[in-house]
């Protein structure tokens, strides 16, 4: 069994159901710390985040990633325990085995080697760790990245350990994400008799045109780099269960996932818009978890790249596809970002897997790019 893979079980038997940590973080800063990297704990609220860093010299090349996970769904429909992982027909079992605790593993067993190799490295290697990227990403990344740049810290280059590929590991590097634009809709209506539909007014009713609308939008064609702005209702409740009554009130959750070519103001004005043209009697909460970010190819992209070529023989695609991560906030420091981790298709899943041949090839893959970055 390799260290990764090793390691990547430890990982996996701990519940950090987010924003829990389950000791993760600290088994991560003993091996890290017994490699000579300078341990700094920061806690905000209930989240744990570490800070780790190797040298003093620049440029500075930082891994990131999440130690919690999602929920694991309904345990009667996993083959096996989420948090005891199982191998089965070369396949590791356990919620976060690609999402993303092989590449927490990868992390440090590849930091651990490349030191073995080369004590005397030029630059600087760092770990940005947290236990909120799952939930609300408030006390996380977000606030770690503020407390560094508040002390004058900077990030050269960021390699986020999220599950990027798609069929093999290596094969897609994310080099930018989608902003994030969220509502909380709450549709007035009036409560009644559902056999006197004149004395009430129903809130499904007269949402209906307006979210066709909104649905049905072309809210632009994106660019040369991004998927077109997308809009999508997560959440849709009304109603008192009874069969006879018309509700008085819907809520409803919906996301815009926006390119770069849109603006938040702008997004708002148009769902706004739409609503008031329909009628709809409405209050709305707006949130925004992200704002797109995107990495010009240069050094980091460059050298990324040259190693998956060097590991695999095939260069990687790039792109901007996907969901957000915490790589939005790092970016924020002016690092170039990207992602690469293991492939994606369990990932939030009930059966979570991934394969174990790929945990080893990102280990080869991460030791490859630290030599050319900073060997």
């Amino acid at each position: 069994m390799s260290e990764t893979l090793a390691l990547t079980l430890d990982l996996l038997a701990r519940a950090s159901i987010t924003p829990a940590d389950a000791g993760c973080q600290d088994l991560m800063a003993g091996r890290l710390e017994r490699s000579g990297f300078r341990i700094e704990k920061l806690r905000f609220g209930h989240v744990d985040n570490l800070w780790a860093v190797h040298g003093t010299d620049t440029p500075l090349l930082c891994f990131a990633g999440h130690t919690d996970v999602v929920p694991t769904g309904p345990l009667e429909d996993w083959q096996s325990d989420p948090f005891k992982p199982e191998i089965r027909d070369g396949l590791l079992y356990g919620r976060g085995a690609s999402d993303m605790k092989s590449g927490l593993a990868a992390m440090v067993t590849a930091t651990e080697a490349f030191l073995a190799e080369r004590s005397g490295h030029r630059g600087s290697i760092a770990f940005l760790i947290t236990s909120d990227e799952e939930g609300p990403s408030v006390d996380g990344t977000r606030r770690v990245v503020d407390a560094l740049m508040a002390r004058g810290e900077h990030i050269d280059w960021c390699i986020v350990g999220e599950p990027s590929s798609e069929r093999a590991t290596g094969d897609t590097l994310k080099i930018g994400r989608r902003g994030s634009l969220s509502g909380r809709l709450t549709v007035h209506g009036v409560q009644g008799h559902i056999a006197y539909p004149q004395l009430a007014e129903n809130p499904v009713h007269t949402l209906a045109p307006a979210l066709a609308e909104l649905a049905g939008r072309a809210w632009d064609a994106g660019n040369e780099h991004f998927q077109p702005t997308s809009f999508q209702v997560s959440n849709l409740n009304a109603g008192t269960g009874a069969p006879n009554v018309i509700p008085g009130e819907l809520k409803a959750r919906f996301n815009l996932r926006y390119a770069p070519v849109q603006t938040p103001a702008a997004l708002k004005r148009t769902v706004e818009e739409i609503l008031t043209r329909h009628k709809v009697r409405h209050t709305l909460e707006w949130f925004l978890s992200g704002e797109p970010f995107y990495t010009r190819p240069g050094k980091l992209v460059a050298e990324v790249s040259a190693a998956v070529k060097q590991v695999s023989g095939q260069a990687p695609a790039l792109s901007t596809g996907g969901g957000t991560s915490d790589g939005r906030f790092i970016a924020l420091m002016g690092a170039e970002v990207l992602e690469l981790g293991v492939p994606n298709p369990t990932i939030h899943k009930v059966n979570e897997c991934v394969r174990v041949a790929d945990i080893d090839t990102l280990h080869t893959l991460y030791l490859q790019v630290l030599r050319n970055l900073l060997g």
